[in-house]
């Protein structure tokens, strides 16, 4: 598997001087690039491989006009190539936005492959720069001086600081022992999440707590703080084998003006991104279901389905069986048994819509079924 490592970068001013130049080829290649890719497939609909695009750059270097492009590495400008060829394959596959120019207003990079660098003893050399690149190591217990990278990436943010980012080939982690335990999730804005076992993360609102002081405490924010969502997934994927959590549509949820805000300052799609890398890593199971499953209106106790449950009621009472709920830790014990039937693949459950296991790229299609009466503890539509 490959692991990144993310560090804070002090190049000197020849060091940025020449990185900026770097940064401004990139810029320059992958617009024009892109914006031959748009000619072509307006005038002949036709696409363009990565094979001519590499000669495209070949002419490029030769044009007088563009006679700085040979100035600086020839790695990172393929490598832009590189990511503009698969940016247009995640496109076409229906997993990313059509790609867009470059701006110099925007975050800046450079990517080298081991062609391009050279890491001996921790310290590390760019190609075209005599100095060594000086750097801050955040993680004392891996030994810098044993670090062979695969790639390396400088970064320089829009506020001005500059990264450097190691990637390195390492062995797949021994998967975590059993913990004997399942989770659902439900996702919210008073509390972050509830768990089904009555467990709350607390949201932290950092945007409503630092809204008018965004611009100074940037850096503070960036910084992994007590009840983020890196730390929220560890724990839940330290203590579960298996995490079951709804596919939320949150594009669409922050379009309501009341509440996008609000759902825009929890992170629920970064929380999920996490979830999903670290379960894969560490050999734990996660089950998305169906966004339409009504876990909140559902009683977890017997399974009756209420017509309709506002926004505002927080607790309820069952017509059926009496039992009284929270809406968030029923939503959350409805979501685990909705889980756990998918995961033993009962049929019929159109919770079982749009989930896609661990591990494994198939996803099944939902299918319109009308309510019917369900047995306690597995409530299905």
């Amino acid at each position: 598997m490959r692991t990144a490592y993310r560090c804070r970068a002090y190049p000197d001013a020849e060091q940025q001087a020449a990185l900026n130049r770097t940064f401004g080829c990139v810029r320059v290649v992958w617009n024009r690039s892109l914006a031959e890719r748009r000619r072509r497939w307006h005038a002949d609909r036709k696409g363009m491989s990565y094979a001519e695009s590499d000669r495209a750059l070949t002419r490029m270097k030769q044009d007088s006009d563009l006679a700085f492009l040979s100035v600086v590495s020839c790695v990172p400008l393929q490598q832009a190539l590189r990511h503009q060829h698969q940016a247009f394959r995640a496109f076409f596959a229906k997993r990313a936005r059509y790609p867009r120019f470059k701006s110099r207003r925007s975050r800046q990079s450079a990517h080298y492959t081991r062609s391009a660098f050279s890491m001996r003893e921790g310290v590390l050399r760019l190609a075209k720069m005599s100095a060594p690149l000086r750097y801050v190591w955040s993680w004392p217990q891996v030994d810098v001086t044993a670090l062979d990278p695969a790639r390396v990436i400088v970064a320089r943010e829009p506020d001005g600081r500059w990264f450097v980012t190691f990637t390195i080939d390492t062995h797949d982690p021994e998967p975590l022992p059993p913990a004997g335990h399942d989770a659902g999730v439900d996702l919210g804005v008073r509390d972050f999440a509830v768990i089904s076992d009555g467990q709350r993360i607390a949201n932290p609102r950092h945007l409503e707590r630092n809204a008018r002081r965004l611009a100074r405490y940037q850096r503070r924010m960036a910084r992994c703080q007590q009840g983020s969502a890196n730390r929220a997934s560890t724990r839940l994927v330290r203590q579960n084998d298996m995490i079951v959590i709804e596919d939320l549509n949150v594009t669409g949820m922050v379009r309501n003006r009341r509440l996008a805000r609000a759902i825009s300052g929890c992170g629920w799609g970064e929380f999920r991104r996490q979830l999903a890398y670290k379960c894969q890593r560490y050999g734990r199971e996660l089950v998305v279901i169906d966004r339409w499953y009504p876990s909140s209106k559902i009683c977890s106790a017997c399974g009756h389905l209420l017509a309709k449950l506002s926004l505002r009621t927080r607790h309820w009472a069952c017509p059926s069986c009496g039992a009284r709920h929270d809406r968030d830790l029923n939503a959350a014990k409805n979501i685990l048994a909705a889980g756990r039937a998918v995961a033993r693949g009962v049929p019929g459950d159109a919770c079982g819509a749009d989930v896609r296991h661990s591990g494994s790229s198939r996803v099944r299609s939902a299918m319109k079924q009308e309510p019917r009466p369900v047995t306690a503890g597995i409530p299905v539509l």
